[in-house]
């Protein structure tokens, strides 16, 4: 008998296949003691067991490239926290097992981090997939992994680490469903790089019995359990015109009427070049330059080899836009020589253009490297700082790239709620604005992006963050500068439509959800977009928001 669950839809597409189940295994050792003469030994082993999972995360991330690499490279630059791996140490010379001495340093952190307010609460499953990897090095045992499996599947988890999904083979996994994270959170980003239909945030998702098969609507977020022959027709003829469409729009993001949206592409480095024209991008909408950071989080890269690989991708997009967001890190991207060791709460603190005002060489060098980069190119170069506050942030940022002659447009990102309450005051600065509803959503919601228990405060679809998105547009409308939106928001076809009539001038999003979106803007025209936006704003939750504008949209 058929049943239909709901989760949130994260990943479009439909996905209609036997249920598979991540392994699960018991990572907890036992709290066996050492002899003093063997801790030495004891933590040279825990040493070499870190940089083998170090090592190997670095290759998967390598190897699977785009939105994962970063990921990854994050979830080695934990393994190697040099603080982690004191604390480890220490243990050992207590007298605990190097596998022991692991597991509770790992445990404390966590501690550490609720008590400075659960912002990394979110993280905490890649933690833990650091934590059970360094383990299972030590105790010689295998990590869970993907199912091994000849026909095609619908993988499902309580949650699944970065290091796992950013390998899935996509003709074998036909889609997933999780019980933990959110629309933001690294399992949608990299389900939406992959092309792979997923649902997270899903009660109870571990539940499912091991090869009963369900359909999954990664655009919705329903699951049907046991769906009938009607159910698989309707889900895969909608699945089928959907990507007939997406197929054939090709040619500039414009509504029906002619509207111009131009529809951007968000990469994280040269390696997603490819796959972003090939999507039909316009240009790049958020260029995030953490990837050449991330390499060592003790020293800066340098002006040099900032300036190579920036010109690989402004050579790649000659005569198109292309967005730049200078270094953002803290928080969940701490690095050595940029962010302070000790904060009660990461998030809260000095992180993004924060730090770097705080260190002006590091922003001077990557604004002088970017000036090197564009020379000579017929590249549309835009600069952005993350995480501005007010108009002193954008003036200071403004300031430096003046002080280096930086011949490119000036902006500001809206990921602090003052900053989109105040945009027109910072538009006095700097000639744009960009949107990271990410960010944005979890900052007026006071909801962590990552934490699936407060998921639905990441919905993008929540009408106080579509209130916000208006007043930015109207802002920026008001002062005649352009306004874009560059998180995941944009990713939704529906939603784009939404963003359009909210008065937004340009979106970008993974190189994936670009056939989607075009094709989905252009059956509407922009009254269209404007009457379902107003729709959205009019409801009191995101599920109602969301009803109300398909509503709209499916009548005309």
């Amino acid at each position: 008998m058929e049943t239909t669950l709901r989760g949130l839809g994260v990943s479009q597409g439909v996905a209609i296949g036997e249920v598979r189940h991540m392994g699960t295994v018991v990572l907890e050792p036992p709290a066996q003691q050492v002899v003093a003469e063997e801790a030495g030994p004891e933590q040279e082993r825990a040493r070499q067991a870190v940089a083998a999972v170090a090592a190997d995360l670095m290759a998967r991330g390598e190897l699977a490239g785009s939105e994962a690499k970063a990921v990854l490279e994050a979830q080695a630059m934990m393994a190697q926290d040099p603080e982690l791996i004191a604390d480890v140490e220490r243990r050992i010379a207590g007298g605990s097992s190097a596998a022991r001495a692991v597991y509770d340093a790992f445990a404390a952190y966590r501690e550490l981090l609720a008590a400075a307010g659960e912002y990394l609460a979110g993280r905490v499953a890649d933690l833990d997939d650091v934590r059970d990897r360094i383990v299972a090095q030590l105790l010689g045992v295998v990590m869970p992994s993907i199912p091994d499996s000849d026909e095609p599947y619908v993988l499902v988890a309580r949650d699944l680490a970065p290091a796992d999904t950013a390998l899935l083979d996509p003709s074998l996994v036909l889609g997933f469903v999780t019980e933990e994270g959110g629309p933001t959170s690294h399992t949608a980003i990299l389900a939406r790089a992959l092309g792979v239909p997923a649902v997270v945030a899903l009660p109870d998702a571990v539940g499912l019995a091991e090869g009963t098969v369900v359909a999954v609507d990664g655009g919705n977020g329903e699951i049907f359990v046991n769906p009938s022959d009607e159910t698989r027709a309707r889900l895969e003829a909608s699945a089928a015109e959907r990507k007939a469409a997406a197929a054939a729009s090709t040619g500039p993001g414009a509504t029906a009427d002619g509207h111009r949206m131009p529809l951007l592409a968000n990469v994280g480095g040269p390696a997603d070049v490819a796959a972003a024209l090939e999507a039909g991008a316009e240009g790049v909408g958020l260029f995030r330059t953490e990837f050449l950071f991330l390499d060592d989080s003790k020293n800066a890269p340098s002006e040099e080899k900032q300036a190579e690989a920036y010109r690989q991708v402004l050579e790649a997009f000659s005569e198109c836009r292309i967005v730049v967001r200078v270094l953002d890190a803290g928080a969940d991207k701490p690095l050595d020589f940029l962010t302070p060791a000790h904060e009660p709460n990461p998030a809260l603190g000095v992180r993004g253009l924060r730090s770097l005002l705080d260190h002006p060489e590091i922003l001077r060098t990557q604004l002088t490297a970017l000036a090197r980069a564009a020379e000579g190119l017929p590249v549309g170069l835009d600069v952005m700082a993350p995480m501005v506050a007010d108009r002193a942030d954008a003036k200071a940022f403004a300031d430096a790239c003046r002080e280096v002659g930086l011949p490119a447009k000036l902006g500001a990102m809206v990921e602090i709620p003052s900053a989109a309450l105040r945009a027109r005051s910072i538009l006095q600065e700097v000639e744009f604005l960009s949107l990271g509803t990410n960010d944005l959503a979890q900052y007026t919601f006071a909801a962590d992006r990552q934490v699936g228990a407060v998921s639905r405060l990441q919905d993008p679809w929540q009408p106080a963050l579509l209130d916000l998105v208006a007043m930015a547009a109207e802002a920026a409308r008001a002062e005649g500068r352009s306004c874009g939106v560059c998180g995941e928001a944009a990713a939704d076809p529906l939603l784009a439509c939404v963003l359009t009539g909210l008065g937004v001038t340009s979106l970008s999003m993974g190189a994936a959800s670009i056939p989607y979106v075009r094709a989905t803007l252009a059956k509407y025209s922009l009254a269209q977009c404007e009457e379902a936006a107003a729709a959205a704003r009019a409801a009191d939750s995101a599920a109602r928001a969301r009803s109300a504008a398909r509503a709209v949209l499916s009548a005309e």
